[in-house]
Parts: structure tokens; C-alpha cells; sequence
């Protein structure tokens, strides 16, 4: 166990230290929040189709994010006999993948909290054809970031510190703060809304897109044991895309016996258990009591999905 918990922390630390990774998490913060200053007359769904779009994209953003750092973690180092090094040592090939999924799966929810923070100030934002865009929430926010690379800069021109890692660390640490200065101390009155507010009833929305990047994690994570970074992308769009469509295609068929659908169905990950943003839309909350129900499916897709990946690296030949 000591040593899955240190290779996953220098598996998330190196992680943190990508560039592609703050590049594609400072982008699809200030997009999603950019989503929310941008007036779509969309007769009263306005904010519907802002809290549905930020989600989108911490989703696609997650997927992406995933397949880079798998990518990253396992067959650059294959490729590179870095992981030679680490399994000439005593180290089971077991505790070396454990190891850099945790660490992988540590660097998602540090991804997907920097993300989420931009989504709820996005639900406050959000304005229909009678409002205006929120700048002052917007200046706050990317005052916040500028802030974190100011900080981050700081520490790595005196301090000798690394600027990505530190950068990635302040930017979660501040857009956190940029969100309680806009809830606490910022009002803003919409009409026939009354005063905007953030929409909490998003957590657990959120929850469950993170549960569905945890479940792209480890399938990006098994394709890395054998293919390089544009299949492993390749393979998981197949997977994201057919899962979509799993209840259409394979969840009729499964529930009429055909064994077949009930393969395909067991296989390929069902992301509408992941989904339930357009509940949001018709006034209720997702309970956490589904949540859980879907941590259950998460834990029982991880375990099958790790298991083919130890199989794929296990006469993997690392020479």
C-alpha cells in the first residue's frame, strides 16, 4: 500500500506540473464563465442553457484532460523506460498502475473542483433577454486568476518554485475566494427574478460529471498501457459517443433477452447515469441518495475497467 500511495503522489505532482494542464483548466474556467455573459434569447431558458452548456464543458474539457494525462502518465513513460525503471525495483506491476490511477484520478478532481467553481458562478451570472451580462462578477473572477499567476510568478521568480504546479494550486485557491466575494459581498437584481444567486442544487450535477471523468480516467488509463496518446483519444470518443446512446441501442434489446445487448449494455459505460442535468430545469434536486446509487455503478465499472487494464500491462513488454 506505501507504495501505491507514493507512486500516486508523484503521479499527481508531476501531473499538476504539465503545462497542458493548467492551459486547458484556465481555458475552460474562463469559457464557461464567458458562457454566462453572452445573451441568448432563448425565451426564459437563458439560464437552462447556460448551467447545461457549463456542464458540457467540464465534461468534454474532463475528457480531454483525462485522455492528456493518462496519456502522460503511463505511455510516455512506456515509451520513455521510465517505467522499466520503476518495475526494476520492487514494485508489482499492480501497485505501479493502482499507483498512477489514483494519482490520475487525484489531478481530475482538482481539475473538475477548478471547473465547478466556474459553473456555479456561471448559474448566478446567467441572464435571460430582460438582464444584462455580469461584468463585475466577470472582473472579479478573472481578477482572481490573475491574481493566482501573479502569486504563482512570484514563487517561482524568488522562491525558485515551480510555476505550473503553484499556478495550478493558487488558480483553485482563488476562484474559490472570487466566488465567495461575488456571493458575499455583490448583489445584482434581475427582473422578474428578483436577486440573482448561485444555483447549489448544481453539486451534486457536478458530482456525478466528475464520477463519469473518473470512469474516463481509468478507461484512457487501460488504452495507455498499449497505445500512444491520439488512439487512446480515438478509442475513448468511441466509448464516450456509443455510451451516449446505450439505453436507445442496448438498453431495449438487453431488457427483451438478447444476449448480445445485454453484453454491449454491461460493457460500454451508460453516461446518462452520470447526466442528470436536465433535471435541474424543471425546478428539482438531483438527491444524493442517486448520487450514491451512481458512486455504486462508479466503484463497479472502476474495479472491471482496472482489472482489463492490469491484464493489458501485464505482459505489456516495457524494454
Amino acid at each position: 500500500m506505501r507504495q501505491v500511495l507514493f507512486i500516486a503522489s508523484n503521479t499527481f505532482r508531476e501531473l499538476l506540473r504539465q503545462p497542458f494542464f493548467l492551459l486547458l483548466m484556465t481555458i475552460s474556467a474562463l469559457f464557461i464563465v464567458f458562457l454566462a455573459c453572452v445573451p441568448y434569447f432563448g425565451f426564459g431558458d437563458d439560464p437552462k442553457m447556460v448551467k447545461d452548456m457549463a456542464l458540457a464543458v467540464l465534461l468534454l474539457s474532463g475528457l480531454l484532460m483525462s485522455v492528456l494525462c493518462a496519456s502522460s502518465t503511463v505511455a510516455q513513460e512506456i515509451r520513455q523506460g521510465t517505467a522499466l525503471t520503476v518495475l526494476s525495483k520492487p514494485v508489482s506491476r499492480m501497485a505501479f498502475l493502482l499507483g498512477k490511477y489514483f494519482g490520475l484520478a487525484a489531478a481530475v478532481v482538482v481539475f473538475a473542483y477548478t471547473l465547478m467553481i466556474a459553473v456555479l458562478l456561471a448559474s448566478r451570472m446567467a441572464f435571460d433577454a430582460y438582464g444584462q451580462a455580469d461584468l463585475t462578477s466577470l472582473g472579479i473572477y478573472a481578477g482572481g486568476i490573475a491574481l493566482a499567476y501573479l502569486v504563482a510568478g512570484f514563487g517561482n521568480f524568488f522562491l525558485r518554485r515551480q510555476f505550473v504546479a503553484d499556478a495550478v494550486i493558487t488558480t483553485a485557491v482563488f476562484t474559490t475566494l472570487s466566488l465567495v466575494v461575488v456571493v458575499q459581498f455583490t448583489t445584482l437584481e434581475r427582473a422578474f427574478e428578483g436577486l440573482a444567486k448561485v444555483d447549489w442544487r448544481l453539486i451534486p450535477a457536478g458530482v456525478l460529471v466528475l464520477f463519469a471523468l473518473l470512469v474516463i480516467a481509468a478507461l484512457a488509463l487501460a488504452c495507455s498501457t498499449r497505445m500512444d496518446t491520439i488512439p487512446t483519444l480515438a478509442v475513448c470518443t468511441a466509448f464516450f459517443l456509443v455510451g451516449l446512446v446505450s439505453d436507445y441501442f442496448f438498453g431495449g434489446p438487453a431488457s427483451r433477452g438478447a444476449w448480445w445487448a445485454q453484453m454491449a449494455y454491461a460493457v460500454v459505460p451508460n453516461w446518462q447515469q452520470f447526466w442528470a442535468a436536465d433535471a435541474l430545469g424543471t425546478g428539482k434536486t438531483i438527491p444524493w441518495s442517486y448520487v450514491g446509487q451512481a458512486g455504486a455503478y462508479l466503484l463497479a465499472y472502476l474495479t472491471a475497467t482496472l482489472a482489463v487494464a492490469l491484464l493489458l500491462f501485464d505482459d505489456r513488454e516495457l524494454g
